[in-house]
């Protein structure tokens, strides 16, 4: 028997043998992708990437591809698994070493495939301060994906969002370095549990690795104007976190420039930090057309062959999602290394990776999904439960006079916007079949079945015409505008309110106003949604807005009109069902923002962490951020007291102190540690989260929160480009925000 086909051995052993036993032809076939629609005769009805369970599979045509050498990577299949294994039985049956395919889907929030469920954006999970749920929510996409066949996922995005005019805030976690690097953690801990071959697990493939989310002017894929202190200290941590803590396999790099370098070419971006510094264990994938790009977006090739040959030589290991057609790669790569214009010791670099993938993901001994388990597992249960009770945990309270938790005996109320009765669930969603995502006016007919409740959109968000898949960059993406066409009706929407007696606008984006390639210039509600907000708040009647939207939205006109305003984010398939229990006070919302909310777009950029310098404020108004990264309110109050802070070593000091809730209800809050260091060799922010912790307290409990601080949290690359800790003074603060700083004091570090 081949050593490769040893159980016994160990997935490196296995992997080299296979190697060893390999043309050049089979070796780059593995560092290749092909799309599963492109050998499928009818296109899915709801979703261009997905194939209907009677679908002529055109088998020809994928021999015509693969040959007897394989393919390393199939993408775009959303199906039933009987269809992927009809793809992989080939491979392992008709080529001449039989290595099975991994397969690999879209899984942001969930696997894009109509039966699986649809979980909140990462931007509102990052919103519950949760590690524990968001580590749930990535269990629970990793099981729907991999029972469906799909071994790898095109996520997390670990993008840290500083624009918020950038359509792709909402895929993200948000502003801060420290938080998303604890989500990435989390999340990826989720998905792979450490034992990629175990049938609920899949790879995770963080994305866009490195500096995509400070976009030149917020438009997507924009160069990205930072020097390398600011790359080293706020983008690449959180990608290091990922891979080394969380344990993520695979990176996918970002289409965009860093200081006028090409990421998907670098490399010391791709070799030198990836797998020099972090050891990383899988490959790096071009994002879809991203090796191309150096030809019509970068104009530093004038060939595609140049292309393929800079970004495999600067350490990209494999094409993305079909950047060029499988014969044309297969073809070039050959040519590139029979010319001696590319190293075959590159090649096989990538390859021994793959392959060590495949053995420890189990696929020589289990190439073939379970083709009836997954009925029992997408909307389980298990996740319908974990997802509600994200989505409840992200609910954050901007402001309340009082009106909410609403009170009983409300005998008419309006029920009022664009998404009122059209839930917004975000992009690279799956499409809801053989079921109904309830609206915020579904739900609360059934919570409150004695009122009369009126809704009325009042006006539309953007206006789209039909079901039309959208198309970015090429990539026909896996939602399509189900936001039908919808006639302003204020004039309606304001008698309704005027004859109510509380008014609830349910207001935000959809998938034209939010998403990858969506950026805009304001940061208005889109379409003519304030001047509805403004017209109904006229009435007198008392306006509680809720907002789901997927980036940071200027509210400077809404703050002193509405009674309350409460930002939902894209709450997934039970986003509305989350809103009502906490507008009926069943929850109490203790979600925290995760990106600062300017006044207006002309304050941008106004992340907590901008250095200190210039001016205090512009002619027209404050610098500082409307509503603050951190910041929440709660139906309930807390104090904080009894700050107490012991040197536990060099470097590590242990911060303790107490957090009591002073009010009449239960409520979580969520207690952040933020580091200052005053005084520096190099420019440092004023504040740096460093810890936080999300806690349950009763009515009158209180708990002891203790936090513990070590070289991490006090280090700076200093001008030699070291990390290091100063010695010196450095202020700690604990409190409820960013700006709500409860208690501090000063430590000399030595």
């Amino acid at each position: 028997m081949e050593a490769y086909k040893n159980p016994a051995l160990t997935p490196e052993e296995r992997a080299k043998d296979l190697l060893a036993r390999m043309t050049l032809e089979e070796k780059i076939a593995q560092i290749n992708i092909i799309r599963g629609t492109n050998f499928h005769v009818d296109s899915d009805r709801t979703d261009c990437c997905t194939v209907e369970p009677d679908d002529t599979f055109m088998e020809d045509r994928y021999q015509e591809y693969v040959g007897t050498q394989g393919i390393g990577y199939i993408h775009d299949i959303y199906s039933e698994p009987f269809i992927k294994n009809r793809m992989q039985r080939y491979l392992v049956e008709k080529t001449r070493l039989g290595i099975p395919a991994i397969f690999t889907a879209e899984a942001l929030h969930g696997l894009a495939f109509h039966g699986a469920s649809i979980f909140p954006v990462p931007l509102t999970l990052s919103q519950s301060f949760d590690p524990e749920i968001v580590n749930a929510i990535g269990d629970g996409i990793a099981h729907e994906t991999r029972v469906m066949g799909h071994h790898e996922i095109l996520a997390p995005n670990l993008d840290v969002a500083r624009d918020p005019r950038w359509g792709r805030m909402e895929e993200t976690f948000g502003e801060d370095t420290y938080l998303s690097s604890e989500m990435a953690v989390a999340i990826i801990s989720g998905e792979q549990k450490g034992d990629i071959s175990r049938g609920d697990t899949v790879i995770a493939e963080p994305k866009h690795y490195c500096v995509y989310g400070t976009p030149e002017g917020g438009i997507n894929c924009a160069p990205a104007r930072v020097g390398r202190r600011e790359v080293e200290t706020v983008y690449l941590p959180v990608f290091e976190a990922g891979i080394v803590r969380g344990g993520a396999y695979n990176v996918m790099s970002s289409y965009n420039s860093i200081d006028g370098e090409i990421v998907t070419e670098s490399p010391y971006y791709m070799t030198e930090v990836l797998k020099e510094r972090w050891g990383m264990r899988g490959v790096s994938r071009a994002d879809w057309g991203g090796v191309g790009r150096l030809i019509g977006y970068h104009k530093v090739a004038k060939t595609r062959e140049e292309c393929v040959r800079r970004c495999l030589s600067g350490g990209l290991d494999m094409q993305g999602a079909c950047d060029y057609d499988a014969r044309f790669w297969n073809k070039t790569v050959y040519d590139l290394v029979k010319a001696g214009k590319l190293q075959e010791s590159r090649i096989d670099d990538s390859v021994l990776r793959i392959l060590k993938m495949k053995f420890e993901l189990g696929l020589f001994e289990n190439p073939y999904a379970d083709e009836n388990a997954y009925k029992d597992i997408l909307r389980c249960d298990k996740h319908a439960a974990v997802s509600l009770k994200s989505a409840e945990e992200a609910m954050v309270l901007l402001t309340n006079n009082g009106i909410l938790p609403l009170k009983d005996g409300y005998k008419k109320i309006a029920v009022i916007g664009p998404c009122s009765a059209a839930q917004k669930i975000g992009g690279y969603s799956s499409v809801p079949m053989g079921y109904t995502i309830k609206s915020v006016y579904d739900e609360l007919k059934e919570r409150y079945p004695a009122a009369e409740i009126h809704q009325c959109d009042g006006c539309a968000i953007t206006h789209t015409h039909g079901e039309t898949v959208r198309y970015v960059d090429g990539q026909p993406h896996l939602t399509r505008m189900l936001d039908a066409d919808i006639a302003d009706m204020i004039d309606e929407a304001v008698e309704i309110a005027r004859n109510s007696e509380i008014a609830i606008l349910v207001c935000g984006d959809n998938t034209v106003s939010s998403g990858e390639g969506c950026d805009r210039s304001r940061l208005v509600l889109a379409g003519r949604q304030r001047e509805l907000i403004l017209k109904v708040a006229e009435t007198g009647t008392p306006v509680v807005l809720v907002l789901e939207n997927g980036k940071a939205v200027d509210l400077s006109a809404e703050t002193p009109v509405c009674a309350s305003i409460l930002v939902a984010g894209f709450g997934g398939e039970f986003g509305a069902k989350a809103i009502v229990n906490t507008l009926a006070g069943d929850v109490n919302p203790a979600g925290r923002l995760t990106v600062s909310y300017p006044y207006d777009e002309g304050m941008i950029p106004c992340y907590y962490t901008r250095l200190p310098g210039g001016s205090c404020d512009y002619l027209e108004g404050p610098r500082a951020p409307m509503y603050p990264f951190g910041f929440g309110l709660s139906y309930t109050k807390f104090e904080y007291s009894d700050l107490s802070i012991k040197s536990l070593g060099l470097y590590r000091f242990e911060v303790t102190f107490t957090v009591k809730n002073v009010g009449d209800r239960a409520g979580d809050e969520v207690a952040q540690l933020y580091v200052n260091d005053p005084e520096s060799s190099i420019v440092t922010p004023e504040k740096v989260l460093r810890k936080f912790k999300r806690v349950t307290l009763e009515a009158g409990e209180a708990c002891e929160i203790r936090f513990e601080l070590d070289f991490d949290d006090f280090k700076l690359l200093n001008r030699d480009w070291k990390w290091v800790v100063e010695p010196g003074e450095f202020e700690i603060m604990v409190g409820a925000s960013s700006n709500d700083i409860r208690l501090n004091q000063t430590i000399v570090v030595s």
